[in-house]
């Protein structure tokens, strides 16, 4: 199946569908106008803060001894129909390895890995290189977390892919997030009438 005979989507989709799936119909079948969060401004001066720093950082903290980085590296598979910006890569000898930034104070949530799944998918693709590992660094604790990327969880990454191209085919609005306290702060949410 080549790329022209679905819709192509970005590896930030599966994320957002993971986290709420709406986020990705509003974008996709019924764009509207969103409203600019705090956690998306927050994001973004978080993230070029963290390139600064990440430029000096050894490899050593993600357990390497060799490889050269890559920021801000624009992949793409036209197999998938799948492309999207990684924060960062690391091409060392024994392996490549997808690293992206996250502002959770928290932990690595199903929709991180998710996203990371994804990129996996892709540098395999790109590179003919089998990618079964990961980091999230998350940003405000200053953690980097190793991510195994199994083959179930690239097999749920690709189905995932077709859950949303059925979605935006058949224009059916999905269910939200069952973690409503997701619902005050998107960007979305002056559109869920059946919510708010």
């Amino acid at each position: 199946m080549s790329a022209t005979t679905f819709l192509m989507l970005r590896v930030s989709d599966l994320k957002q569908w993971a986290y709420c799936p709406r986020i990705v119909f509003f974008s996709y079948v019924m764009p509207v106008d969103k409203q600019s969060t705090f956690k998306m401004r927050h994001g973004n001066d978080a993230e070029q803060a963290i390139d600064r720093l990440e430029k000096r950082r050894k490899l050593t903290e993600f357990g390497l001894t060799d490889g050269k980085r890559q920021f801000h590296f624009w992949c793409s598979s036209e197999q998938l129909g799948l492309s999207g910006k990684l924060d960062l890569l690391v091409d060392s000898p024994e392996a490549l390895y997808p690293v992206d930034f996250k502002y959770s104070e928290q932990q690595v949530y199903p929709n991180h890995i998710v996203q990371l799944s994804a990129y996996a998918l892709i540098l395999e693709e790109c590179f003919g290189r089998l990618v079964d590992r990961g980091f999230i660094f998350l940003i405000p604790k200053e953690e980097i977390v190793l991510v195994e990327i199994s083959p179930e969880r690239k097999a749920s990454a690709r189905a995932l892919l077709q859950t949303i191209r059925n979605t935006v085919r058949t224009e059916m609005m999905p269910e939200p997030t069952e973690v409503r306290a997701r619902c005050d702060e998107c960007e979305f949410r002056n559109y869920c009438g059946d919510i708010f």
